[in-house]
């Protein structure tokens, strides 16, 4: 059995914890913070204590932020009738990327699963609904992820709001730029072909 000094053992063990990170990367980071400076050590940690101080969720929108309400949410430059409904905050950091997206957003905290246990009470739908209902909204684009999950939370949202005159989207799914139609799953094409527009 190879010897580790207890310290650097805890701090593999913490690292492989991270999402994405295995035991052979934990030990390679694990070696690489021991061996740096130990102002730099201390820096990265001081960031980490910053970033989980700091770090808020958005009150009106359930982003991450570190003022609230969010920058987002208190931009006159946004459009306040349309709201984009996210399963996380990374979600908004995708779209946002974009920069084609200029209204507001919802971010759900996750998706209705029943199989994990799950329920549209776990996550924020009931805040969604009461923004609603102070808020003067034309359209929600429902851009949960395209998996089991997602697509439950899509449909659960679209019948709660049926009704309401509130316009209902779904953001298209189907096939990658550059992509081969051949590789492309049965599930895909079928979204695909459903999300297809006229070429005017």
């Amino acid at each position: 059995m190879v010897y580790l000094p207890q310290p650097l053992n805890v701090l593999i063990d913490e690292l492989a914890k991270l999402p994405g990170v295995g035991r052979k990367t934990a030990q390679r980071l694990a070696f690489y913070l021991v061996n740096e400076k130990e102002n730099r050590a201390a820096s990265l940690a001081e960031a980490i204590l910053y970033a989980k101080q700091r770090i808020i969720f958005c009150s009106v929108c359930f982003n991450m932020t570190d003022v609230d309400p969010c920058p987002i949410c208190t931009s006159a430059k946004r459009d306040q009738k349309t709201l984009c409904v996210v399963e996380s905050p990374k979600d908004v950091i995708a779209i946002e990327k974009t920069r084609e997206y200029h209204g507001l957003y919802h971010v759900l905290h996750g998706a209705i699963s029943p199989m994990d246990g799950i329920g549209p009470e776990d996550i924020k739908l009931k805040e969604l609904i009461l923004r609603l209902q102070e808020h003067d909204v034309d359209e929600i684009i429902i851009a949960t992820n395209p998996t089991i999950e997602g697509e439950a939370t899509a449909m659960y949202i679209s019948k709660l709001l049926k009704g309401t005159g509130i316009i209902i989207t779904r953001l298209a799914h189907g096939i990658p730029v550059g992509g081969d139609l051949e590789f492309a799953d049965e599930v895909t094409l079928m979204k695909a072909i459903e999300g297809r527009r006229r070429l005017d």
